[in-house]
């Protein structure tokens, strides 16, 4: 091919080209098409949207609510034309008054409704001659009004001396009739028009007035969290809805839909209270198992139902409270209240609390030795401190006090007290222990007196004894402290204590939390005269605090509300008033702080003479007579002999348990402090005794290093 011959198809190379740029995102990242919603979802949504959004909601309830009114004042006016047409009212008045019980208004209803009857047959028949007295009515009318006119004519045209006149009054009546027809005939239209929507705005007012629709419908305003009155109406359904087969078919089948089954509705403090007879078949216990749904039907909460069992058979008796009204407080206590409050061991009565009734609670401590006994910070120390305090009102009485807490709830008896110990410690056990041992050495010393022989009151309380009874310790002869064996010293001295102090007024107060049968003995429990108990978490420890028959018969301190109802007792003593065929008193109790506390406190101090406390008790060690009488004696001008030989057996049991007159005698003798009398009674003057110990010979006496 020659040179100049240009092919027609040549290959040729092509120019380099530049890379192209690469998206790494676009190439690892795969596009998702979104899928489309359909139209019909999106419209559901939207609608349903709407349909739920609160603002419809409300529209709903309103169209509901105006509507419900005009059916319920409906439902209302036809119920009362009905009633004022028939006997149903006092019908229906007469069965709710022998559903209470209330026999008398029962006899007046059925006589009412007799008179009815009776004047509702009168005016039927007086209905069979009324045409024909209206037809006679009419005619007589009639005439005397044409008559009237005739003569009022008459009348005018001689007065005016024209005789025509004596047809105008008549035409005057009959032109009064022809516009009277004109304005009805003009207005009639309206009427027909208006009248309707007035009456169906009438039937509106009326369910407005009376609320005649249902809760869901009312606005939020309206609706109310209050438990409904309690009526007859109401507890059998409640009764009813229990789940209890036997009781629901009986029910049903009474001809007075269970009516019968009810006592009177009694107004009980801040609630009411009702007896029901169960029908054969249901038991008592079936009823008190299901508290929770009664409260509940009722539209109570649990702790606002309370069941216990009275004396009749086959029935329980139902206390339920106003809504909210176990929420609020009490008032104070009398003792802070009443600063010239006085007590009396033998007669008087402790003003607790209140009961569910709204009543005062007082309590009696003669000669009842005391349990009280809850979950730790629901009030135990504070109810059993009130006691003490108004005891510590009547001078008479003796205190010796083991606070095994020891953080000053009991600080304000600190000259009050003989004795007065407290801490938590195992030492402090131990002194406890040997206090309880001392209130079994008087004991035993008073039991021994002469016949008639009379004996100041001695209380000894022990709070948080479950320290005592759980103590590991042992003393030289290897006996435990603690314990709940024959061995145990404080387990056996609270025991003897309970068979015998009671007799010559020895009595022991013990507050324990938690019970079991480790921490609160079988025979300690139950050797408690008053026991009481606060709130508690199960149904066998309700049964150790109070009882197996307490419990049985409808006491539940365990279904107290930990917290919410602090300081509410539920007590089993012979020493409160309680109901006739329960076996248990719920009691609110006064709190009193430790303010308040520490005034009535100095109140009951300066009723006395003044009163040495020891607060360790040191066993085994050399005395000193001498300077223990002054130790007893303090600032008191004059001590009784008796008291004196008290006041050093506590404060050494080892040296002075035993110690008699003789013996006191003996040790005075020759020192110029010899006991005297006073007021016919022989007593020690601390003034003798100050001087005895300034001027006798200290050589060898536990004094002199002083």
């Amino acid at each position: 091919m020659s040179d100049n011959v240009v092919p027609l198809f040549e290959k040729t190379t092509p120019a380099p080209m530049a890379p192209p740029v690469v998206d790494i995102a676009a190439v690892t990242a795969p596009t998702v098409e979104k899928p489309s919603v359909p139209l019909w979802v999106r419209s559901a949504r939207g609608v349903r949207t709407v349909a739920t959004h609160e603002h419809t909601k409300t529209a709903y309830r309103a169209t509901a609510r105006h509507g419900l009114y005009v059916l319920g004042g409906t439902r209302i006016v036809a119920r009362r034309t009905w009633e004022g047409r028939t006997a149903s009212r006092y019908e229906r008045l007469l069965r709710a008054a022998e559903a209470a019980g209330n026999m008398e208004a029962a006899a007046e209803w059925e006589e009412r409704g007799q008179r009815f009857r009776q004047e509702r047959h009168r005016r039927r028949m007086d209905l069979l001659t009324a045409p024909m007295d209206a037809a006679k009515g009419i005619a007589a009318g009639a005439g005397i009004g044409a008559g009237g006119l005739l003569l009022l004519g008459i009348m005018l045209a001689v007065a005016n001396k024209d005789w025509t006149d004596i047809g105008a009054p008549t035409m005057a009546l009959i032109e009064l009739v022809r516009w009277t027809v004109f304005i009805i005939t003009v207005t009639w239209g309206p009427l027909i028009t208006i009248g309707p929507w007035a009456v169906l705005l009438g039937l509106w007012a009326v369910g407005k007035n009376q609320q005649a629709a249902p809760q869901w419908a009312l606005p939020a305003n309206a609706r109310s969290n209050d438990g409904e009155p309690i009526t007859p109406s109401i507890v059998v359904l409640a009764l009813r809805n229990l789940g209890i087969a036997p009781l629901r078919n009986a029910i049903k089948d009474m001809g007075d839909a269970g009516a019968s089954m009810l006592g009177p509705i009694r107004i009980a403090g801040c609630g009411v209270e009702v007896d029901v007879t169960l029908p054969s078949g249901v038991s008592t216990n079936e009823i008190q198992g299901k508290r929770r749904k009664l409260a509940e039907n009722l539209s109570r909460h649990e702790h606002e139902v309370f069941i216990t069992i009275p004396q009749a058979a086959r029935t329980v008796r139902l206390w339920v409270a106003d809504s909210g009204a176990l929420d609020e407080p009490i008032g104070p206590s009398p003792l802070v209240t009443d600063p010239d409050c006085k007590a009396d061991y033998k007669s008087g009565k402790a003003p607790w609390g209140q009961d569910l009734r709204g009543d005062a609670a007082a309590l009696s401590v003669y000669q009842r030795h005391l349990l009280i006994t809850g979950l730790s910070n629901q009030g135990k120390t504070a109810a059993l401190r009130a006691l003490a305090l108004w005891l510590a009102l009547d001078r008479t009485v003796e205190f010796r006090i083991a606070d095994l807490k020891g953080v000053g709830d009991w600080d304000m008896f600190d000259g009050l007290s003989t004795v007065l110990i407290q801490g938590p410690t195992d030492d402090h056990v131990i002194q406890a222990t040997e206090m309880v041992e001392g209130l079994v050495a008087e004991m035993e010393r008073r039991l021994q007196a002469p016949p008639g022989t009379k004996f100041t009151p001695l209380v000894g309380i022990v709070d948080e004894a479950q320290l005592a009874f759980m103590c590991p310790v042992k003393d030289e002869e290897k006996r435990p402290y603690g314990g709940s064996k024959a061995t145990s010293r404080y387990f056996m001295a609270v025991r003897k204590v309970h068979n015998q102090g009671r007799a010559v007024d020895v009595t022991l107060w013990e507050g324990t939390q938690d019970p079991t049968d480790q921490n609160l003995p079988k025979l300690v429990r139950e050797g408690a005269h008053t026991r009481a108990s606060l709130v508690l978490g199960s149904e066998s420890q309700a049964k150790m605090a109070l009882g197996d028959k307490a419990v049985d018969g409808g006491a539940a301190p365990h279904l107290l509300r930990q917290g919410l109802d602090k300081g509410t007792l539920v007590v089993a003593s012979d020493g409160i008033s309680i109901p006739a065929g329960q076996a248990s008193i719920t009691i609110r109790t006064h709190y009193i702080d430790d303010d308040q506390a520490k005034e009535i406190a100095n109140r009951a101090r300066a009723l006395r003479d003044g009163v040495t406390t020891l607060h360790v008790i040191e066993p085994g060690e050399v005395r000193d007579s001498l300077a223990d009488i002054a130790t007893v004696i303090g600032n008191t001008n004059r001590v009784l002999t008796q008291d004196v030989l008290q006041r050093l057996a506590v404060l050494s049991e080892d040296s002075y348990g035993s110690w008699t007159h003789a013996d006191l005698k003996r040790v005075l003798d020759g020192t110029a402090a010899e006991p005297y009398k006073s007021d016919g009674r022989m007593v020690v003057g601390r003034e003798r005794i100050a001087r005895a110990l300034a001027n006798r010979d200290t050589d060898g006496s536990a004094s002199a290093s002083q």
